[in-house]
């Protein structure tokens, strides 16, 4: 992968996120007129972790979370300056990935910059915005370099620098974001050392903001269309919503009988929400791993394909350096095997209770008990007068 993978996520788009952050409600303003970004800290929706709270009942509950950013909807020209403009990519610089609202709902109370609905528009636009953000970037890089090896020849780019860049420029004259190109592992290293801020390397969810009787039915006029523009510009996770929808359910959060009436009336429907918040952490790949007991429950977010002493390292870096061993069981092993008990003693009698050493890989969802010994260096002592 050409990017860096931590915990973040943003919104492109105009929408605001509530606080209550299982719940995204649309800004009912033009959108270049939103000149802020508002920021979360998401949960990530998962039943063995709340198995497990539910089991242990700890004085402590940590889930594994997900930032997510909301910044204002991008309109033609901002990559020169348009409504948010350059703002844009001090907001959006730092995240991991991108969430690409696209609204597919005709409304005439909600004001659309350009006073039609067409969301293969809109992708275009936005498409295009980053991708002559990126241009600029790569082009200032690129120049840069060129103008060390002039005062110096020691400094002129390598073989391989402009070879990159020949082809990074290439992708972006044809609005083909960076992600998309073929890069092997030295490229690869090159990108990330000159140009990891780069918009288009970021992997993107799509989110298709649908009417509430569009998402009821399952279906729109625009859903086939955007999936062509998204299979023809390198394909993606596109996830179908409505805002309108969404609003209506979290209207009736504090009345059981109505919620579960509202939800009787389309009993294929639920929240898309969590799967959101899901998918994006997923994107990102990332998952975690559980610390179960009754002092705390705590998810710790590790990348996938992660070691055991990186894994002990998310805790803390003394486990790290330290690292002994990782004493592990599945959940699923121990949800099977525990009885429902606060112990490990059936699951130790079924030889699931296992040893690892370095070269562990871990695997989302183990419960894990590292091991660690760090011994303090002893200071030299004074010379004696």
């Amino acid at each position: 992968m050409v990017f860096v993978l931590y915990l973040s996520f943003c919104i492109i788009a105009s929408m605001y996120i509530h606080s209550f952050s299982y719940l995204i409600f649309p800004l009912l303003i033009h959108p270049s007129f939103y000149l802020s970004y508002l920021s979360i800290r998401t949960p990530i929706p998962d039943q063995r972790f709340e198995w497990l709270c539910n089991l242990w009942q700890p004085a402590s509950r940590v889930p594994a979370y997900l930032h997510i950013t909301d910044i204002a909807g991008l309109i033609r020209g901002a990559s020169t300056g348009a409504g948010l403009g350059n703002a844009f990519l001090s907001h959006i610089a730092a995240v991991d990935g991108l969430y690409h609202l696209v609204r597919a709902f005709d409304n005439p109370e909600v004001v659309h910059v350009d006073d039609s609905i067409d969301p293969v528009r809109d992708l275009e636009t936005i498409t295009t915005e980053i991708c002559l953000k990126d241009k600029v970037a790569v082009d200032g890089v690129r120049q840069k370099k060129e103008a060390e090896g002039r005062r110096d020849a020691k400094n002129a780019p390598k073989p391989i620098f402009i070879q990159v860049f020949d082809k990074l420029q290439a992708l972006l004259e044809k609005n083909t974001p960076l992600r998309l190109g073929d890069w092997n592992l030295e490229e690869v290293a090159l990108i990330n050392e000159y140009i990891p801020q780069c918009l288009t390397l970021k992997p993107i969810v799509y989110l298709v903001n649908l009417d509430a009787a569009s998402y009821k039915r399952q279906g729109n006029r625009w859903l086939p269309k955007i999936k062509e523009w998204v299979d023809s510009h390198g394909g993606g996770i596109i996830i179908p919503f409505s805002v309108e929808w969404e609003q209506q359910l979290w209207n009736l959060r504090n009345g059981a009988a109505a919620k579960e009436a509202f939800l009787a009336e389309t009993p294929n429907l639920k929240s898309a929400i969590p799967r959101i918040v899901k998918v994006g952490y997923n994107v990102l790949n990332l998952q975690y791993f559980f610390t179960a007991g009754e002092d705390e429950e705590r998810a710790w977010t590790i990348p996938a394909g992660a070691m055991a002493p990186e894994a002990a390292g998310a805790i803390h870096t003394d486990f790290e350096r330290g690292f002994i061993k990782a004493e592990v069981v599945s959940f699923d092993d121990f949800k099977e095997l525990c009885d429902g008990k606060k112990s490990y003693a059936n699951i130790k009698a079924a030889g699931k209770y296992r040893q690892e050493g370095k070269q562990y890989v871990v695997k989302d969802g183990d419960i894990i008990h590292f091991m660690f010994n760090v011994t303090t260096q002893k200071k030299d002592a004074a010379p004696k007068k």
